[in-house]
Parts: C-alpha cells; structure tokens; sequence
C-alpha cells in the first residue's frame, strides 16, 4: 500500500512538441496524486508546436510552465525544472505518456519510508521499436561493465528523488541518461522498482540510433569526471611521465650505441620514437597542469547555470 505524505512533491516534465500529450498527461497525474500535494513543472524546450498554448490554457494552479529561450536539449530542460522545484520529493517522468503516473505512489513509498535517495523504474514489456531498445541496451550494458553498477534500465524516465540528491545534480550535454550514475556518485541510495511502460500516444520519438555514439562518448566522459575530475593530473601527469621516461631510456641506449659502439643513429626510427616520447609526455603533462587550474577556477569562481529562462507560468498562465 502506497503511504501519502504532507511533503510537497515536483513532477518535473520536458515537453518538446507534446501538444497531444499534455493536456491528457496532466489528468492522469491528477488522478494519480489526488490527496497528495504536489506541483506539475512543466519545462518546454522552446516546441515548435502549441504545446505552451496548451499548457496555459489548462489553467491549473498546480501546473508552473518553464518557457526556455531556445532549444537546450533535454538534460538541460530537466536541470532547469529541478532547479525550480521546490518539493521535497522531486519526480521526474517523460511528457509523451510512455511512462505511467500510477506508479508514482508505489515508488514513493520507497523513498519516504525506507529513504531511498533515488527510486528509479524498470519499464516492463517496453512498447518501443528496436531504433530505441538497442541504444538502451548498449547504454545499460556499458554502464553495468564499466562502472560496476547494476542499474537495469538506466534509461526510465520515471523516477523519485529527494531534494537534496536531485538539486546536486550537474546535467549537461545528453547527462539525463546517466542521471542515476550521477546520483550514485553523489552516494544516493538507489532503489529499482518495475514500472508499466505504454506505447507512445502521439507525436513521434526525437531519438534513433545516433544515440549509440552519444552514450559511448557520454560513458567516456563520466568515466573522466568519476576518477580523475578533481584530481586530473593523477591522469595526464602519469602518461605524460611514464613518456617521459620511455623516450629517455631510448635516448640514452641510442647515445651509448652512439659513442661506445661509433654507430649511425641518425636514420633509425627508434631516434624518432624517443623524441616523440618525451616531447608527447611532455604535452601531456603541461595537460595535466593546465586540468588542475581550470579545475581549480571551476570550484572557485560563481556558479553559472548553462541555460536561460524566457518565462515562468503559474496555472492561470500569468508570470510568475
């Protein structure tokens, strides 16, 4: 049985092009959450189409509309509504009725009276086409092999997060797929329930297999943040040093081949390979350096957040 709390709940939704979804995904969350108190962030990502229209004209006090000024993308979009927020359980779900409101509760209770940080979904009997199941798969296989974290669906939309763990989330670039290895490295406890997954109502997906080469380059990047973020020059300064070395030891094999055997060394290739060493660890290590600084001037300088909002709506669609 579901346990329904005082505490004010964010359902925090980026819309883009949801025109024929909106309206329907807000009743069903009202349905969902009647007897809870809660706000619906909707955060639309600059549609082309009359989805802030639509939004407005619901006139519901509980729903705030985010009008960004351009087209960020979806992590920024969800990063710019769990900013707003301000429940103190914030969930996170997608605007194209894939992912279902009734579940919300059930994984509520999770948070609330076993404190998880995170409660995220497992979609079951996914309704999607392969152009979308085989990215996620890749993406959850990478994640699991390389970080040892044994998230089955990392790309469920539909998830619970207390304040704390939500608000100190960095999202970025196409981050909202690893949004709960982000939450891990930020030591949240992490609970994974099974959720129910519908096809898409209307409208069409804005993701294919572009996606592949994304995750690789994203799981790269996490991978860096992960181990060497703060400390940078433990990753350059250690290549660029072992370098370094190498190309020393053949410089000097080749000077003792040079003066005690009156050899020629001035065509062989491990000549070139030796400067190429030293002058690449060299490079590297200048890297490692410059990492530090940059990562010093990051941790120190006022933080800035990489979006702009044109507007902010409160049911009646008047500015906040």
């Amino acid at each position: 049985m579901s346990t329904v709390t005082d505490s004010l709940l964010s359902i925090v939704v980026p819309l883009y092009n949801e025109e024929d979804n909106v309206v329907l995904l807000t009743q069903k969350i009202n349905e969902s959450l009647e007897g809870y108190n809660y706000q619906i962030v909707y955060v639309d990502d600059f549609s082309t189409d009359k989805t802030r229209i639509k939004v407005k004209e619901m006139d519901d006090k509980r729903v705030h509309l985010i009008e960004l000024k351009k087209n960020y993308g979806q992590s920024l979009a969800l990063a710019a509504g769990i900013d707003y927020a301000e429940g103190e359980f914030i969930i996170t779900m997608d605007g194209d009725l894939q992912n279902d409101p009734s579940d919300i509760p059930n994984m509520l209770q999770y948070a609330i009276t076993e404190e998880y940080d995170v409660v995220t979904g497992i979609r079951q009997k996914r309704k999607d086409s392969l152009v979308k199941k085989i990215p996620s798969k890749i993406a959850n296989f990478l994640v699991r092999r390389v970080t040892k974290l044994d998230i089955k669906d990392n790309g469920c939309a539909l998830k619970v997060f207390t304040k704390d763990i939500a608000k100190s989330l960095n999202l970025y670039g196409e981050m909202h797929r690893f949004i709960t290895l982000l939450a891990h490295l930020e030591g949240a406890q992490i609970k994974q329930v099974p959720v129910k997954h519908h096809a898409r109502h209307a409208g069409v997906s804005k993701y294919g297999l572009e996606r592949v080469f994304k995750v690789v380059a994203d799981m790269m990047l996490l991978l860096f943040i992960r181990k060497y973020f703060q400390r940078p020059i433990h990753l350059f300064g250690i290549f660029g040093v072992l370098l370094v070395i190498l190309g020393v030891l053949i410089n000097i094999y080749l000077l003792i081949v040079k003066l005690g055997f009156d050899q020629d060394i001035g065509t062989r290739p491990l000549l070139i390979f030796g400067m190429m060493f030293i002058v690449g660890g060299i490079q590297l290590f200048t890297i490692g350096i410059v990492m530090e600084l940059l990562i010093r001037t990051y941790y120190e300088s006022q933080q800035k957040r990489p979006y702009r909002i044109k507007k902010i709506s409160i049911g009646d669609g008047k500015a906040a």
